[in-house]
């Protein structure tokens, strides 16, 4: 199936936002946090991070409670998504003091080069125009030998899977999750297509592995 660019590149409406940050996503946001475990096991590791299209914070969140000494730097380009971000950090006074909320699109020249220890990513990916963005900024941000941990929705193999998949996965949500889970679809990348950037952006050190039935990830160690 081939792939279809969503209609627009960042959830900055508050409609859409919302229905984001209220939709139910722990199964696929803890299967990040695991799998970012497996990478970093040291879970009192004071680890200067960026989380790239941190969206409402659920993911930076569930982050710094498995890794109490890291500090976090959370970019997003929509400002409906980060006012979610504030607000669910407000609930929480313990972390907020290591988080920095940072409103930009990639490539950003607010980021650091060469600096972080750790780089992550969720369902950022499909949203791009252009893949090497993303890939680009992670060679220019993180340290040399660092951790990556990137995970994205996988393109399904037809529009009947593509029905399947937000039937099971957004049935009983509104109708703007459900259509934008659909178009998000149609916008992922296949594993082979991932595989293909990260050779374009010589980066072969990092795996891309299928990780649930609708998630691929790509995770390794930049060059020392």
């Amino acid at each position: 199936m081939q792939r279809r660019p969503e209609p627009e590149e960042l959830m900055e409406a508050e409609d859409q936002a919302r229905a984001y940050a209220e939709a139910d996503f722990t199964e696929s946001n803890t299967l990040f946090i695991r799998l970012l475990q497996r990478l970093v096991p040291e879970s009192q590791r004071a680890l200067q991070t960026l989380d790239l299209g941190c969206g409402p914070a659920d993911i930076p969140i569930r982050f710094l409670r498995a890794y109490p000494n890291a500090q976090c730097d959370a970019l997003d380009g929509s400002r409906a998504m980060l006012a979610l971000a504030a607000q669910a950090f407000a609930a929480e006074p313990a972390l907020k003091a290591r988080i920095r909320l940072l409103w930009d699109r990639i490539p950003s020249e607010r980021l650091p080069h060469a600096y972080y220890d750790l780089v992550i990513s969720n369902s950022l990916l499909h949203h791009l125009p252009d893949p090497q963005v993303l890939w680009r900024t992670i060679r220019a941000t993180a340290k040399a030998g660092a951790p990556v941990l990137i995970m994205d929705l996988m393109r399904p193999a037809s529009p009947g899977w593509v029905e399947a998949l937000v039937e099971t996965y957004a049935g009983a949500e509104s109708e703007i999750l459900k259509r934008d889970f659909r178009n998000s679809l149609y916008a992922a990348f296949e594993p082979a297509e991932v595989s293909a950037q990260l050779r374009a952006a010589d980066l072969e050190c990092l795996e891309v592995a299928v990780v649930s039935d609708r998630h691929l990830a790509v995770m390794g160690f930049l060059p020392a």
